[in-house]
């Protein structure tokens, strides 16, 4: 199809040429003036080559045009709920959390100085330690238990999530049965919450002096529970020395959580 056009045109040139040659002889008839049928149709062919060349690009640039559909789709899709995600995606070994100087200076002559791992079916998101011990007629009991939030679109980002735990655990803490003399404060660059609570107890017939601290450290809420009594004609410990050791073991055990990020 793309050679025949071509052709015309030569045929229709020469038909010209005869056309003149015939006009100078003086040989052409009046009839022959007008063009032949076949001398019409290639004229016609001739006109129209052209415009179906114009009319194929035309119909190119309308194509070109056409906006993407799925990028408008894109723009107008809603974008789906988003949530900042979680500082820590794991927590330290509970029973690694302190030192060895601090195990001894807070329990004196633990019974376990490696400390006695509370059971838990996910490590990575909750997990205890405990130890305790008599030294003479004194006896201490330490616990810190360690509870870690994700970010979920539904439930909010692991910050905002410990924080209202935060705030139940020190509620819960502040509820305990019978408690008596109950103080509460705050302990200064402890984590970016921390709150202090004391109280007494008798248990066992026995004056227990207790000493809580609940920190808050972006997603994880550490609870430090300690704990004493002296047994027989033994004093019981002083309530401002609980809190400083209270606060203490509660500082390490940021410091662990903050490690595991490194």
């Amino acid at each position: 199809m793309t050679g025949r056009p071509r052709d015309d045109l030569d045929d229709i040139d020469d038909h010209i040429d005869d056309c003149r040659r015939q006009k100078s002889e003086g040989t052409m008839h009046t009839t022959a003036q007008r063009p032949t049928p076949r001398l019409a149709r290639l004229l016609a062919c001739a006109a129209v080559v052209p415009v179906m060349f114009v009319a194929g690009c035309s119909l190119g640039s309308d194509d070109s045009k056409e906006p993407a559909s799925g990028g408008e789709a894109s723009k107008s899709a809603k974008a789906g709920p988003t949530v900042a995600p979680a500082k820590y995606a794991k927590l330290p070994r509970p029973c690694g959390v302190l030192g060895k100087k601090t195990v001894k200076d807070l329990v004196p002559k633990a019974k376990n100085k490696s400390g006695a791992e509370g059971k838990s079916a996910d490590l990575e998101s909750r997990s205890s330690c405990s130890w305790n011990g008599l030294d003479g007629f004194q006896y201490r009991w330490l616990d810190v238990s360690l509870q870690r939030f994700a970010s979920d679109t539904a439930l909010g980002s692991g910050s905002k999530r410990a924080g209202d735990y935060f705030t139940k655990q020190v509620a819960a803490v502040k509820s305990v049965k019978d408690a008596k003399k109950l103080k509460t404060g705050t302990a200064a660059g402890v984590g970016d919450q921390a709150t202090t609570i004391g109280y007494d107890l008798k248990k066992d017939r026995e004056d227990f002096r207790n000493q809580a601290v609940v920190v808050r450290t972006a997603n994880v809420v550490i609870t430090v529970n300690y704990n004493g009594t002296g047994y027989e004609d033994a004093k019981t410990p002083k309530a401002d020395d609980m809190v400083k050791d209270a606060v203490r073991a509660a500082k390490e055990t940021v410091k662990a959580v903050e490690d595991t990020s490194k």
